[in-house]
């Protein structure tokens, strides 16, 4: 499992509703996404994380190398608003007002990506997936998405064996060694993935399948309590938002 699916299974919160956590995380992505960066998104972040390190026990660690990744991706985006192209100073230079526009979009985004993190470091997928039936997506679209779930855990554990044994076979040991085993590795993943889905196909067969995985569902309670102060800090953040914007703009 990778860390985020293993916290989610250990999280404090693992036993709410996945609608109390929606609420929460996404209503916070929400927020950081529409309302003014400064300080609207500012101040999503600070709760973001206070929320995912206090209440919710998402260890720093595990945090920092989940965000990490889409704090890159916000990064990326960014940079271009700090360059222009053509205009009468040259062919490439710097944007007039580019820093104050790539500080605002990377703190809306990071603000943003915090807010999913926090619905997906507490809610695991396997007791998500299954309640979308309920909420009126197709059965056959949930079915894909729990084999895909389970499927990728699987081809990720082929690809460390793999990569195990080639490196105890030194198939790491120089630049064309390591090309060698990168394609031996996408060639043998490659033919796993086939073989893994023709015996799951013939599993579901000899077990019955008739075009619905059916899977024991957690019970859970959506609560009232823990969803009403999640709709009064979100309203909090957005009154604070549009108190402070006027001295601090």
């Amino acid at each position: 499992m990778l860390p985020i699916d293993v916290a989610a299974h250990g999280s404090r919160w693992r036993r709410r509703h996945p609608v109390d956590k929606a609420v929460l995380g996404l209503g916070l992505t929400g927020l950081a996404i529409s309302l003014p960066p400064w300080p609207g998104a500012a101040l999503v972040l600070v709760t973001a994380l206070a929320v995912l390190l206090g209440p919710a026990g998402v260890p720093g660690r595990a945090l920092w190398r989940a965000w990490r990744v889409p704090l890159g991706f916000c990064a990326t985006g960014a940079v271009p608003l700090l360059v222009r192209v053509g205009g009468p100073d040259g062919f490439v230079g710097l944007a007039e007002g580019g820093a104050v526009r790539a500080g605002e979009l990377l703190l809306r985004t990071s603000a943003a990506s915090l807010g999913v993190l926090l619905f997906a470091f507490t809610t695991p997928m396997s007791d998500l997936l299954p309640r979308l039936v309920r909420a009126g997506v197709p059965a056959a679209v949930v079915d894909v998405a729990l084999v895909t779930y389970r499927m990728s855990f699987l081809l990720l554990d082929s690809v460390r064996r793999i990569r195990d044994a080639q490196g105890a076979r030194l198939g790491h040991t120089g630049r064309a060694a390591r090309w060698r085993s990168l394609g031996g590795l996408g060639a043998t993943a490659f033919v796993r993935a086939f073989d893994r889905a023709a015996r799951l196909q013939a599993g579901l067969a000899g077990r019955g399948y008739d075009g619905t995985l059916r899977v024991l569902v957690p019970e859970a309670r959506v609560g009232a309590r823990f969803t009403a102060l999640s709709v009064a800090l979100l309203v909090a953040l957005a009154a604070l938002t549009f108190v402070l914007e006027g001295p601090l703009s």
